[in-house]
């Protein structure tokens, strides 16, 4: 009797800790509304991607809410470029939580003299440029920065007779974020489509990709569908689109788009967060 009682004991403890294993390899991503997303780690590091969580789209910022006020933990922030609808509120969450930007030299140096980033969170070795790759998380993360094409500038408050209303952001890029037991994410950023997509599909194998699809300032719909297409997305969610005027106003193109050509679609709505179990999202 005392040894079934032991091996059901063990059995259970096995179950336990079996679930909890499942748990922890839960990566969770978060929209915010336009380009702006959240990804938590298994071990719950916090990056951000274009923060603009002041933006429209997000339900937390509706009815005079601040959705900075229900931050309480970012590790890094990720800037594709330095227009004012990705950097956002990159400023205030840094001063905020501590978090080390990821984005190049020039974009770094600038929001430094120009928006008070402060200094030691952005001159740091996750400071890089296209084409490289960085370890960070405390090894649990892989960041790559890939290319873009589309502008980059910082807005400058202190423009007038002597400064211009803005300075060099450096160059645009798009990021690959490579979650240890968790998914491989491309955000796209606010390019437009090129061809040499193609191999960031080949040198990553991306299982969610978050493309801008709004056009006019990047990727019309048929276009994102087609870069989907090209990064061999396993999955494709669109960003970047039904937050002012002059972009798309909704999916529906996209999502017709990606049908003809084979590749899933998610719609995320703002401030919904999926999971992922290893590089699998879990379905409602």
């Amino acid at each position: 009797m005392i040894k079934v009682i032991g091996l059901f004991a063990a059995l259970l403890m096995l179950v336990m800790g079996s679930s909890n294993q499942v748990r922890a390899q839960e990566t969770k991503v978060r929209w915010f509304g336009h380009a702006a997303f959240s990804v938590t780690t298994p071990k719950g590091k916090v990056l951000l991607i274009d923060p603009w969580l002041r933006n429209p789209s997000n339900p937390e910022a509706k009815d005079g809410k601040d959705p900075l006020a229900s931050l309480t933990r970012v590790d890094y922030i990720l800037l594709t470029h330095g227009h004012r609808d990705h950097v956002g509120d990159a400023v205030e969450i840094a001063k905020k939580t501590g978090a080390v930007l990821v984005c190049n030299p020039e974009l770094a140096g600038n929001l430094v003299k120009l928006a008070d980033f402060p200094s030691k969170q952005a001159e740091t070795e996750a400071i890089m440029g296209i084409g490289g790759e960085i370890t960070i998380a405390d090894g649990e993360v892989i960041v790559a920065m890939t290319p873009a094409v589309h502008s980059s500038s910082v807005f400058n408050p202190k423009a007038g007779p002597s400064e211009p209303e803005r300075a060099y952001g450096g160059n645009p890029a798009g990021f690959v974020v490579m979650v240890k037991d968790g998914p491989t994410i491309y955000h796209s950023g606010d390019t437009a489509y090129f061809k040499d997509m193609e191999t960031i599909g080949e040198e990553y194998k991306v299982d969610l990709a978050l493309l801008n699809i709004g056009g006019h300032f990047g990727m019309e719909p048929r276009m994102a569908a087609r870069a989907a297409k090209s990064v061999g997305a396993r999955l494709a969610v669109p960003q970047h689109y039904a937050t002012f005027p002059g972009i798309a106003a909704d999916a529906g193109e996209f999502a017709a788009e990606l049908k003809k050509l084979g590749v899933p679609f998610y719609e995320m709505k703002p401030g919904e967060t999926v999971t992922f179990r290893g590089r699998e999202m879990k379905r409602k």
